[in-house]
């Protein structure tokens, strides 16, 4: 679809089936006008940031529980 960085001949290609399904009607997105296409645009790029984040989060999540295993581990050694 948009934004994509492989070589021109692919894009070329992508750019003639590019479709938008959207409740349940398909909209050809080279028809759109320039603004929808750039809500498009927009909302691709809000997408992948919004999934960036979550993997950040998921691996905050995993530090914090690693953390955690280790400093329970450290009191127990200490304990003993």
């Amino acid at each position: 679809m948009f934004g994509s960085k492989e070589t021109e001949s692919s894009d070329n290609e992508s750019k003639k089936s590019a479709i938008l399904d959207f409740n349940g009607k398909k909209y050809d997105i080279n028809t759109l006008p320039d603004d929808a296409k750039e809500i498009i645009k927009g909302l691709q790029i809000a997408d992948t940031q919004f999934k960036m984040q979550q993997d950040n989060l998921k691996l905050t999540h995993l530090i914090l529980m690693t953390l955690l295993i280790l400093k329970h581990e450290f009191v127990l050694v200490v304990m003993v």
